[in-house]
């Protein structure tokens, strides 16, 4: 049976685009049909940057009634990251982005590659040459002087599932719906070249309203699937102390309410992979923390490690992840769930297995056992609060989290940079509904300031709590005035110590100095008058509570940056401990030959 994916046309659509004549109305045109089909899967924002390309293009998108909006952003990079962004807010949803032929396209793909990395369904629309230049040999500006138009999407192939140059009006609907439903079924970004000459011209084939996306399900094979069931519960039901994990790819799988179903089923403590941070509630009765080797939550580590059986859902095991490939996993003790592929110890390997089936399905046939949980609970220390500051001392970065902790609430989501914020971020238990992200397997510094900016887009039934340190900030600022200019009211904690905390603490050197800025007069100035910001340079922690007050009332409608100047060296333990790990993987000697 088949799925459908995004909304089917209501009534009110069909009254917005009543049956065409025989010859194609006005409204017929590619551009118009591409908005149809974002809008139907959920991206209703486009994040763009107008280039003589794409300017009939974007013309189109917004002239189509309950079309798309046009959010104009400063860059390409970061109209990318906020596609990301926005695809993370919608749980499975498309985020877009509309940029110009190469000079806006290879701006852009950096983002599209981390999105890429975090499997998001991310739709890049480049306008692209014109359709009578193809084959002619002509040189084009914003190429790098040859007669070549592949050059880009030769650079796309690489970090997208599927590529669509639409160069004709004949096979253009066929090209962009297989694209879109393409970048819906992997969870990855695709490319769409559109010829700058085509967005506004009729064609029949644009003439009635598209037929819904219905794309057909993914099916485990069953065989393999009870196959696979029955070997993970001999593996663990034979184990004295078996652990859960739960891991990145589970976003991808839709199995998080899955692997907490099979928790409450088997007893069994889960953990978290700290990209996965989110993905299984904290509130849930067996959640034992962020498992991350030896900078993992307290107490977490020891369960997991110790453990005579472990099943991770998803994971990702790079250096980041690893601590530098130090986890003191076993494979012989460990089940792996792909999203499609589960390999029990050094095998047996079950391939054409959903995760999200062969968790449900093992739920059902394991023993109850809570020895692991227990050993737990006996071993758990409540975390201490940090001391209050004196009057007038300076502000240190535990204190700061512990204000961020108390104010948040299910309505929130936290988003939380590459560096110091990673490993601070870690620590916050998240109230039931609280949404969480970060780019770890990507790790690319400014990534959350786009972020910030498309997921606060897509989720107006939240306020996004953004955590970003100095150094990432000043490579996306600028979108900051975006933010503004859509009104909305994400609190950004602009961390100041001065430099590239992560990368000091991987490796120390003079270029991890940064130029220090007014942060909050620079975000002034991107205010000018218009729309609603509230700005604090704090200090203290007596100013950083008179911050949070305004920010949580008087000032809850607007966006709120809080500058918070702390000392360099105020760095998180965990963070210490990581980067000389990866310091140390990054400086292996190479192998002798």
């Amino acid at each position: 049976m088949d799925t459908a994916i995004g909304s089917v046309p209501a009534a009110s659509d069909a009254a917005r685009h009543p049956a065409p004549s025989a010859s194609a109305p006005r409204d017929a045109t590619l551009g118009r049909h591409l908005a149809r089909r974002l809008a139907e899967v959920g991206a209703r924002d486009v994040f763009t940057v107008p280039g003589d390309f794409n300017l009939t293009l974007l013309d189109e998108l917004e002239a189509e009634p309950g079309g798309v909006r046009l959010v104009g952003c400063c860059n390409e990079l970061n109209a990318a990251y906020a596609a990301d962004g926005y695809a993370r807010a919608r749980a499975g949803g498309v985020g877009a982005c509309a940029v110009t032929f190469t000079v806006g396209g290879l701006s852009a793909i950096n983002g599209v590659a981390g999105a890429f990395s975090e499997n998001l369904p991310v739709v890049c629309i480049v306008g692209g040459p014109n359709s009578n230049d193809y084959g002619s040999n002509r040189i084009l500006h914003h190429t790098i002087g040859l007669p070549d138009f592949t050059q880009e999407l030769r650079c796309f192939q690489n970090v997208t599932c599927y590529q669509a140059v639409v160069n004709n009006l004949e096979d253009a609907h066929e090209q962009i719906d297989t694209a879109i439903s393409t970048a819906i079924k992997e969870s990855k970004p695709v490319y769409i070249s559109i010829s700058c000459n085509l967005p506004s011209i009729p064609h029949p084939t644009f003439s009635r309203h598209p037929v819904p996306f219905f794309l057909s399900p993914r099916l485990s094979n069953q065989m393999n699937l009870e196959a696979a069931v029955e070997a993970a519960a001999a593996f663990l039901n034979k184990a004295v102390k078996p652990v859960l994990v739960g891991g990145p790819k589970m976003r991808v799988s839709k199995a998080w309410e899955a692997l907490a179903e099979l928790a409450d089923a088997c007893g069994y403590p889960v953990a978290v992979m700290p990209s996965a941070k989110g993905l299984v509630p904290v509130h849930h009765s067996r959640f034992i923390g962020t498992y991350w080797g030896a900078v993992s939550t307290p107490f977490c580590a020891e369960i997991v490690e110790s453990a005579d059986a472990y099943l991770f859902a998803g994971p990702v095991f790079n250096d980041y992840s690893s601590v530098g490939y130090s986890l003191l996993l076993k494979k012989e003790k460990a089940i792996i769930v792909q999203p499609e592929r589960v390999v029990v110890g050094h095998g047996p390997a079950f391939g054409c297995v959903l995760m999200k089936d062969f968790l449900h399905a093992l739920a059902t046939r394991l023993k109850k056992n809570t020895v692991a949980y227990e050993n737990y609970r006996r071993i758990y220390v409540p975390p201490g609060e940090p001391l209050s500051s004196e009057p007038g001392e300076p502000l240190r970065v535990n204190v700061l989290f512990k204000h961020i902790q108390a104010m948040l609430s299910g309505d929130m989501a936290v988003i939380a940079e590459t560096g110091d914020s990673w490993f601070n971020c870690q620590k916050l238990k998240l109230p039931e509904g609280c949404g969480y992200e970060f780019q770890m397997q990507y790790g690319s510094i400014g990534w959350s300031v786009g972020a910030t900016l498309g997921y606060a887009q897509a989720a107006k039934d939240k306020r996004v709590i953004a955590c970003i340190g100095d150094g990432s900030f000043q490579v996306t600022a600028q979108e900051v005035s975006t933010m503004l200019r859509w009104g909305q009211n994400s609190i950004i904690f602009l961390i100041n110590n001065g430099g590239y905390t992560i990368e000091v603490e991987i490796h120390d050197g003079p270029y991890n100095v940064i130029k220090n800025w007014n942060y909050t007069g620079l975000v002034e100035a991107f205010h000018n008058g218009e729309g609603a910001c509230y700005t604090a340079k704090v200090r203290t922690e007596e100013e950083l509570t008179e911050a949070l007050e305004a920010a949580l009332g008087p000032k809850k409608d607007c966006l709120c940056f809080i500058e918070v100047i702390v000392h360099k060296d105020d760095t998180s333990k965990a963070l210490l401990e990581w980067g000389s790990r990866v310091s140390a993987a990054n400086s292996r000697p190479p192998n002798p030959q």
